[in-house]
């Protein structure tokens, strides 16, 4: 299948999930955005919490939904597999709960894509080589097809059914492996009302921005002329003088009282598209987002960091004009173990694998925006990971940088949701942006999409013992290096300890 099949759960349900490797790849299956409290092992990414589930082997994921509804996802998390192994998870209310809103007549998962004509192992592994950027996608998809406006464009295009009068939620995720990706519809305003599986204060908005790794539920009502409609994804691209698929993929949705003509005409209503590089429209719908209720959000901090997210260049080993692109934080490329996974070298005291040494600042402070010096562009090479005390409570400045170029970046926290404080431009300066703090209703989120040339503030409980990542969801990023993992330790209590790992935990 692909997209692959979709988990309709409820909060509060069990799942156990049994992955039979049939490729000829080593994979592993990451269930983005779910908690994961005390179920590290369960979580997925490769060389972290688990090692790979090789050829002709199987692993049997088991965890459990707690406190969570909306949409998440589940996809691959070995190397460039996610290009085409992923699917949707929807997340309904405990049985005897109802959504906050009025309960739409139908619902609809929307998965956006990225399609190479190629292997996307190959693409990688020739990117690998040569030491620069990969190869960019052929096109993008909706539900797997990437509709009418490409050369191969087929019958199977997908679409989306919508009745006069009635209300639709869709569940809208982001599976691209390297783009974010605005999505529209012709004549169809959207009310937003969930982002990663937590609900959010509704609003309306014609055009969505999800990076890389992001939900976004949204209610569409049937309210036009039966007919037909494009639905649209298209590229936001924050990085200046960066290649990208510059295309459209396109689905229809479509009234099913709409008359036969209407069904077969050849051209659906066409949506208003952003231009590529419209950072005012992200940045407007970014500023949208407020959690439903007013939220219990630390006020104090025992952690306070301040990471670095970006490019870089690296002069050893050469490529073939001389550098390499890597990627890091804090001027730390983060390299993979590949012997055991981090959360198996702690458990089993091994040492030589990891050190707890991750920088909670830059080692040198710069105009981090600004014009960079080379010198400060060659990041060092390491297996860092950041030790926290259960229950501490921690504060992460992500601030992006302009070496090689400033670029909106998606950063993704496994085993946990973070609340978003603030956005902004610029350097952050604490004695200014301090002031700027949502410390009321911030959204709660697992993917924050790092402004170009900005920053982004978010804070959470270190409540869920275990070693969980912290990385750039473009996948060619998280391939360079950019990348960290928080080791959480035990708390006292039973409830606050990891469990002990499955009897049929992959070996490396």
């Amino acid at each position: 299948m692909f997209p692959g099949p979709t988990l309709e759960v409820n909060n509060g349900d069990t799942l156990v999930v049994n992955v039979v490797n049939q490729i000829k790849y080593n994979i592993t299956i990451h269930w983005h955005g779910v908690r994961q409290m005390r179920t590290a092992w369960a979580d997925g990414p490769e060389f972290v919490t688990q090692c790979p589930v090789k050829p002709g082997s199987s692993y049997t994921y088991k965890f459990t939904i707690e406190g969570q509804e909306g949409t998440l996802w589940w996809h691959a998390h070995s190397t460039w597999l996610r290009a085409t192994v992923y699917g949707a998870i929807l997340i309904y209310p405990k049985e005897g709960s109802s959504y906050p809103f009025p309960k739409p007549r139908r619902e609809t998962p929307i998965l956006l894509g990225e399609w190479w004509d190629a292997n996307p192992i190959d693409v990688l592994r020739e990117s690998i080589r040569t030491g620069g950027a990969p190869n960019i996608s052929d096109a993008y998809t909706i539900n797997g097809q990437p509709g009418d406006l490409y050369n191969c464009s087929s019958k199977e295009t997908a679409i989306i059914p919508i009745d006069a009068g009635e209300t639709n939620l869709l569940r809208v995720i982001n599976a691209a492996l390297n783009q974010p990706l605005f999505f529209t519809i012709a004549n169809h305003p959207f009310t937003v009302v969930g982002a990663d599986a937590s609900y959010v204060k509704p609003f309306t908005t014609t055009v969505i921005m999800l990076g890389p790794g992001q939900t976004t539920d949204v209610l569409i009502a049937g309210n036009q002329i039966p007919s037909r409609y494009y639905i649209a994804a298209t590229a936001y691209q924050s990085a200046q003088n960066a290649a990208f698929d510059n295309s459209t993929a396109t689905a229809i949705l479509e009234y099913k009282a709409a008359p036969c003509p209407a069904k077969k005409q050849s051209n659906p209503i066409m949506p208003i598209l952003p231009a590529f590089n419209d950072t005012a429209a992200v940045t407007a719908f970014s500023a949208s987002f407020r959690s439903l209720k007013e939220v219990n959000i630390p006020k104090e901090i025992d952690e306070d960091l301040f990471v670095t997210v970006g490019l870089g260049l690296n002069d050893c080993p050469p490529g073939p004009n001389g550098t390499r692109f890597t990627s890091s934080m804090n001027n730390v490329s983060f390299v993979l173990p590949q012997t055991t996974s981090l959360l198996q070298a702690y458990q089993t005291d091994t040492p030589g694998v990891f050190t707890t040494d991750f920088p909670d600042r830059p080692p040198v402070r710069f105009d981090y925006t600004g014009n960079v010096d080379r010198s400060l562009w060659q990041p060092i090479q390491g297996t860092k990971v950041y030790r926290l005390e259960y229950g501490s409570r921690v504060q992460v400045v992500l601030q992006d940088t302009s070496i090689v170029t400033a670029e909106n970046h998606p950063i993704h926290l496994h085993g946990y949701d973070f609340y978003i404080l603030a956005e902004g431009f610029g350097n952050f300066d604490p004695d200014v942006d301090t002031g700027k703090f949502n410390l009321v209703d911030p959204p709660l989120r697992n993917t924050a999409a790092v402004p170009a040339g900005g920053w982004a503030v978010i804070r959470f409980v270190a409540d869920n013992p275990g070693m969980w990542i912290m990385h750039c969801h473009l996948d060619v990023h998280i391939s360079w290096g950019l990348a960290m993992a928080f080791l959480v330790e035990d708390g006292n209590e039973v409830m606050q300890t990891l469990e002990a790992p499955p009897l049929d935990l992959p070996v490396c």
